[in-house]
C-alpha cells in the first residue's frame, strides 16, 4: 500500500504506476502533481477554509474541488496541508462508461488531464473527503518501480518553475508532453 502520511512531493512519484478504480472504471496513473501547504499554487497556501478542508484532512481522502467553475479536479490528500492531483490516467477498465460519458472514442483523450479523468471515472464534488483506500475507490501501488519523469508544473499561475509534475516515461496518455524532463528512474 503507498503511505500517503508523507509530503506529497514524496507521495507523487510512487503515484505513477498505480491502478486508480472508482466504480469500477479507471486505469493507470501517468501523470500527478504535487501540492504543499508552502506552496503559493496550492489551495492550502493562506491556511484552512471551507473549500479546502480536505486538504487538513486525514492522508489518502480525496480532495475535489471544481477549476473555472466547470471541471471537477480529484487529488489525493497527504500530510496536512499537501495533496496530489491526479493528472491522467491510461484507461484500462470500464471503458465502454468512460466513453459514454467523454463522448470520445480516442482512449488518449479518455483521462488525460484532471478534468477530463474525473468527467471520465464520475468522480464530482460528493467524493470530496471519501477515503481513497476503500470501496468505491481501489488503489493498487504497481508491482514494479514505474520509469518516471518529473517538470515544471502545468495549468497555474505561481511557482510554475517547479519540477513538481510527474509522469510516467514514454506515455502516450499524457496530458501535454514533458519539456525537458527530469529522468528519476536512472538515479
Amino acid at each position: 500500500m503507498i503511505g500517503f502520511s508523507y509530503p506529497a512531493l514524496d507521495v507523487a512519484p510512487q503515484l505513477i504506476g498505480a491502478l486508480l478504480m472508482f466504480h469500477g472504471c479507471g486505469g493507470i496513473i501517468v501523470e500527478v502533481e504535487a501540492y504543499e501547504p508552502d506552496d503559493p499554487a496550492s489551495h492550502s497556501f493562506s491556511g484552512p477554509t471551507q473549500r479546502n478542508a480536505a486538504m487538513f484532512g486525514p492522508p489518502a481522502h480525496a480532495y475535489v474541488y471544481r477549476s473555472y467553475g466547470i471541471h471537477w479536479c480529484f487529488n489525493i490528500v497527504c500530510r496536512s496541508g499537501s495533496a496530489v492531483l491526479i493528472r491522467a490516467l491510461q484507461p484500462t477498465a470500464g471503458l465502454d462508461e468512460m466513453i459514454t460519458r467523454r463522448g470520445v472514442n480516442d482512449l488518449r483523450l479518455l483521462c488525460s488531464g484532471p478534468g477530463r479523468l474525473a468527467q471520465a471515472l464520475a468522480i464530482s464534488g460528493a467524493q470530496n473527503g471519501d477515503r481513497v483506500d476503500t470501496q468505491p475507490f481501489s488503489l493498487v501501488p504497481a508491482a514494479e518501480p514505474a520509469a518516471v519523469i518529473a517538470g515544471p508544473r502545468i495549468g497555474i499561475s505561481k511557482a510554475r518553475d517547479l519540477p513538481w509534475r510527474f509522469g510516467l516515461k514514454g506515455s502516450a496518455y499524457l496530458s501535454k508532453a514533458f519539456k525537458n524532463p527530469i529522468d528519476l528512474s536512472v538515479r
